[in-house]
């Protein structure tokens, strides 16, 4: 359980440094702070908003190789990423499960071409592969994908890869980063950096909640702040030049019966140069994503007609009844950090490779990567810390390190499968009160205990925590998402003991939040 009062007590005491203080709470910042957490160092982490509130909630659900990386050549890449999915797939096996794809074939040749390169992507993954691709005829390929257009089809590749559930597994990573002591808080800004005889001694940092400030101090300071690093780095240095590229991609999320069978679609090469996907998730369907360059990092980036236009028509000539705006459930954008490489603007052409820098007076960035490279970007950047700052040098041990409520071999979650085995508390809590089995809505798989879990156990403080992250609620369903929030907030105030007022503001808050996630004719 996560104890944000607790925390934040130990932040604030400030008798003993920190060794290690991580500022930003996304898929980097939480692998950092496991990793250093599991190597035996005093680790603080801070978060200005929720975890996993930017980029980190918003992928296309995938942990993946990259095929477009593998197109590009970047074979190093697609390697490191495929090894890190067959681990991520064994040490979170409640979160990260193998998906099945399926790339249609519309002319002779991509059976062949893209058969060829599949089975170039199996063989990178080595023994953490999931299961070997193989060619399909037409009638497999209608099989496996039924609503795939029929005309030209001459058949598809089958290949697999992994499938998870963003900000749930971030909770977890916070969660297990606590379990090795780490001292964790959301709703925590960093307000400046601390700085003795011109190196970096830690951070001035803000309580959002109570507006109470204070100095955290600590040996070693990681910026994993995703596309914002460079604003914490111009904190450092006002000079510095630029870091980062910030690109947006966005998705609609459909029902299902968009795609009824077991098996997504990939589609290799859209006019962009990205690759396109309608994926199973959670009962819907995920259909993404667009590469759009963007001038500046925003915590709430919203989806422009062009991108929505490009998915719904990419759609259309892959799917044999396509969606309208009236069957999108939700949409939802996300900017991707990449690493500055010249002037190139295309932000498509641009790798997911991760890039660390320590500045002159010892701010350590860790920028660019993906979700599925997260805990090998954590390595290296404790690594460099233990190089530069003097920490002892333990050895890294997440490569086999089990994600807080992985279970046992053979054990399964039930209903409760993405809690792992904290699932059993939520059973409790419904065996002590059972009017906490009710549904939060109609239209939404979620109960009201989950709500009171997440409150005392998963640092939720917000209604969009819950509804956002915590459940993905907002993602599967925008408009029940609203109809939900009242009680919610009304389930969060009595467990946080905040009053009416909190509860109205919060019901307000959301509403204007979701209704941005509804697609607007």
């Amino acid at each position: 359980m996560m104890d944000r009062a607790a925390a934040l007590e130990e932040m604030r005491d400030g008798e003993t440094p920190f060794d290690v203080l991580i500022v930003g709470g996304g898929a980097s910042g939480l692998g950092a702070a496991v990793d250093a957490a599991q190597r035996g160092h005093r680790v603080a982490l801070i978060e200005q908003c929720d975890f996993a509130k930017g980029t980190s909630s918003r992928s296309t659900k995938l942990v993946h190789g990259g095929v477009r990386y593998l197109r590009q050549g970047n074979l190093s890449l697609v390697m490191e990423a495929l090894r890190e999915r067959g681990r991520l797939t064994r040490n979170a096996p409640h979160l990260v499960h193998s998906q099945a794809f399926v790339i249609p074939n519309y002319t002779w040749w991509e059976g062949p071409f893209y058969g060829i390169g599949m089975k170039v992507y199996d063989r990178l993954a080595g023994k953490l592969g999931l299961a070997p691709s193989r060619w399909l005829g037409r009638k497999e390929t209608l099989q496996k994908i039924p609503t795939a257009k029929p005309e030209n089809l001459v058949g598809g590749v089958l290949y697999h890869d992994g499938q998870f559930d963003d900000a749930r597994l971030a909770v977890h990573l916070a969660m297990t980063a606590a379990d090795h002591g780490a001292v964790m808080a959301n709703y925590c800004r960093c307000l400046g950096l601390r700085k003795e005889k011109g190196r970096i001694c830690g951070a001035e940092v803000r309580d959002e909640e109570s507006g109470e400030a204070f100095s955290l101090r600590a040996r070693a300071v990681i910026n994993a702040t995703g596309v914002f690093v460079d604003d914490l780095r111009r904190q450092d240095d006002p000079e510095v030049a630029p870091m980062v590229t910030v690109s947006q991609g966005i998705h609609l999320v459909v029902p299902r019966h968009f795609l009824p069978g077991e098996a997504a679609i990939m589609v290799p090469k859209t006019a962009d140069g990205r690759v396109l996907f309608a994926v199973p998730w959670q009962g819907c369907v995920v259909l993404g994503t667009t590469d759009t360059p963007r001038s500046e990092a925003v915590l709430e980036p919203r989806a422009v007609e062009e991108e929505r236009d490009f998915i719904m028509t990419h759609a259309e000539r892959y799917l044999s009844k396509a969606p309208g705006p009236e069957d999108v459930l939700s949409i939802f954008a996300g900017l991707r950090p990449l690493v500055r490489k010249g002037k190139d603007e295309n932000t498509a052409k641009l790798s997911r490779d991760h890039s660390m820098e320590v500045s002159e007076s010892g701010l350590i960035t860790l920028t660019g990567g993906k979700w599925t490279t997260y805990r090998k970007m954590a390595e290296d950047v404790v690594d460099l810390a233990q190089e530069r700052t003097g920490l002892p040098k333990h050895a890294c041990g997440t490569a086999d390190l089990g994600i807080h409520g992985a279970p046992s071999e053979g054990e399964t979650g039930g209903e409760w499968a993405l809690y792992g085995t904290d699932g059993v508390e939520i059973q409790n809590l419904i065996a002590a009160d059972p009017s906490l089995a009710g549904r939060l809505h109609p239209d939404l798989p979620y109960c009201r205990a989950e709500v009171i879990w997440q409150v005392r156990a998963e640092m939720a403080r917000t209604v969009e925590d819950v509804l956002a992250r915590r459940t993905r609620a907002l993602l599967l369903n925008a408009s029940a998402s609203i109809a939900a929030a009242p009680l919610v907030a009304d389930l969060m105030a009595r467990e946080l003991n905040r009053d009416a007022a909190w509860v109205q503001k919060q019901i307000v808050a959301y509403t204007s939040l979701a209704e941005g996630y509804c697609y607007r004719m």
